[in-house]
């Protein structure tokens, strides 16, 4: 990606020539503009392949080796890993990046991470045993949205667009029906049973036999927009403390309905690729009137449900397909329209609904220098054992927006591991749930793997293993483990999961594992009764603080922000003698 290709070419350029690169994505022309290694003709390509054959052109000599792959894949396991002197990421993701942490931990190569934010980015330096691995830190979950006020009582801008993107864009043209950013307060608690169900829970009528596309639209627009809203603004108790919304007049259905018949048409058949486009609507940073979004939510339904029919019930939102990005800023401008919220540009629907931030092309050179930078280091200390090693020292370095200090790069120290991390130290994760309601399947599934970011974890409670995956299961042991994800753990046979248990938790694909102490309790007042709540512990020490490697002050309460989520207020830990900036901050 941004990172990627700047580094890639740094690397050749510096003397590297022995380079394996990985990545699963094709090129796209959003790329283009930030991603120097490919041109127009290589839209549709790997990046991996496209990348290679670039930098093979600006250093002939260097041995480069590229996958189209997911890093996550079988073939890049612990011994893949151990075959390099370091491994050197520009992921943009999250649980791409906890993965590469521990494999690198696992195979005790040293790993350099990366981000970057607009102007914004850093670099850090994780040495197995000498530095914090990437997980010793919390890092932000992205934001999501209670489906109640998604569905009912939005006040801001960005839930409305979720609305669009994650109930009724998927309920017209198919795919999920709630995605990433509507969490369900009722998620999983039926083990399955609602599956393939419709939960959007918008009313739409069917399209009739025959009906004019853009006629259907104004259905959708009466039932979803006029009566859903009316029938809203009846429920008195729900607007106490707030003005009830306002269904969409007919008048603005209307105008819409008659701008789109008015419509200049081209001389061919072709299917337009933009319904705001096709309307002459061609400034993306413009804000449209209701009219103007009445008229591009018709279009876009037209051309999706005629020009798109054999999509259609399959399609999902996509950032890259404009359509997708048209209807969306309309039907949440509409949305915003009926609730007296400020309505937004398709540029900035674009940006929020595909969690975008902009890239700054000239951050991603400076973070690639700096990463190359840490990378001849690691290597310069494997040849020079009899060096004092001050020259060769690895720095966390962080890019500014505006200077500190009159300079815009802070470098500190990298911390020592942090005792209270699961992943490189000997620490023990505490989770609090209600045993009695929370299943097997939610521990692996939302716990193990999303929570604690496992990839093939192995449960077992005392002499019971309650579940365990992989290619090598006999169909048997498939179905046994297929229902017991339906029961609560406290139901589970044998050593069932109860206050107190202490799960032994394996992946062996990771070469790793840790100790899982369960506490029940009930749910706490106005709580989601399927809750939990996982931390670490330090075996042995009063809440992981007290140890010989302890280091010496308090730790300073700051807040690190990875992509554009704030993260929860954690303790932070500052080695004798080192000076943070101000803020640190992450970036992706």
């Amino acid at each position: 990606g941004g990172i990627g290709c700047e580094l890639l070419k740094t690397l050749v350029l510096s003397g590297f020539s022995n380079i394996t690169v990985i990545d699963m994505d094709t090129i796209e022309v959003s790329n283009l503009n930030r991603q120097f290694l490919f041109r127009r003709r290589h839209v549709g390509q790997s990046k991996a392949k496209v990348a290679r054959e670039a930098s093979l052109r600006i250093n002939p000599k260097a041995k480069i080796v590229a996958h189209h792959a997911n890093i996550k894949e079988d073939q890049f396991d612990v011994d893949f890993f151990k075959s390099f002197d370091c491994v050197l990421n520009g992921l943009d993701n999250l649980e791409a990046r906890r993965h590469v942490n521990r494999m690198a931990l696992a195979a005790s190569v040293p790993l350099v991470e990366s981000g970057t934010a607009g102007y914004r980015g850093q670099v850090t330096v994780h040495i197995k045993g000498e530095t914090e691995c990437f997980e010793c830190q919390p890092k932000p979950i992205p934001k999501k949205y209670p489906v109640c006020t998604i569905r009912n009582t939005p006040d801001k801008p960005i839930h409305c667009i979720v609305w669009a993107k994650d109930l009724l864009f998927p309920r017209l043209f198919g795919g999920e029906a709630v995605g990433a950013e509507a969490e369900r307060e009722d998620e999983g608690k039926n083990g399955g049973e609602d599956e393939g169900k419709d939960r959007s829970d918008i009313e739409v009528s069917e399209r009739a036999e025959g009906q004019p596309a853009v006629e259907y639209g104004c259905v959708v627009l009466r039932e979803v927009y006029g009566d859903a809203i009316a029938r809203l603004a009846a429920v008195e108790d729900m607007w106490k403390d707030r003005e009830p919304p306002t269904p969409l007049s007919s008048d603005v259905i209307a105008a819409g309905r008659a701008i789109v018949q008015g419509r200049a048409r081209g001389g061919d058949d072709k299917v337009p690729t933009s319904a705001s486009l096709a309307l002459g609507l061609s400034d993306s940073h413009a804000t449209w009137s209701a009219e103007q979004s009445a008229a591009v939510f018709l279009m876009a339904v037209e051309i999706l449900l005629d020009g798109h029919a054999d999509r259609v019930g399959k399609l999902g939102f996509d950032k890259e397909f404009p359509l997708s990005v048209d209807f969306v800023t309309a039907a949440s401008n509409l949305r915003s329209h009926c609730y007296g919220i400020e309505p937004k540009s398709s540029f900035d629907v674009k940006g929020m609904a595909g969690n975008i931030i902009h890239a700054i092309a000239t951050t991603n050179a400076i973070i690639s220098g700096l990463i190359v930078l840490e990378a001849q280091k690691l290597l310069l200390r494997g040849l020079r054992q009899d060096d004092d090693g001050a020259t060769l020292t690895p720095w966390t370095t962080f890019v500014q927006h505006n200077p500190t200090g009159g300079r815009l790069l802070q470098r500190i120290k990298p911390l020592p591991p942090n005792p209270k991390c699961y992943v490189c130290s000997k620490a023990q994760v505490v989770m609090e749930a209600n045993t009695g309601l929370m299943t097997l399947g939610r521990l692996v599934d939302d716990v193990l793997r999303k929570a604690l970011a496992f990839a093939e974890p192995t449960v077992t409670v005392g002499s019971t293993m309650h579940y365990e995956c992989g290619d090598d299961l006999e169909e048997d042991e498939r179905e046994r483990y297929d229902a017991l994800r339906k029961r609560s753990l406290g139901d589970l046979p044998g050593d069932p999961i109860g206050h107190g248990s202490l799960v032994q938790v394996e992946d062996f694909s990771q070469e790793m594992s840790v100790e899982l102490l369960v506490c029940h309790r009930e749910p706490r007042e106005g709580e989601d009764p399927d809750f939990f709540e996982v931390k670490g512990e330090v075996k042995g020490q009063d809440g992981g603080r007290g140890g010989e490697d302890e280091p010496e002050g308090e730790g300073d309460s700051d807040s690190d922000d990875l992509c554009v989520v704030e993260e929860a207020v954690g303790e932070k830990r500052k080695g004798a003698g080192q000076e943070e900036p101000a803020k640190r901050q992450r970036a992706s």
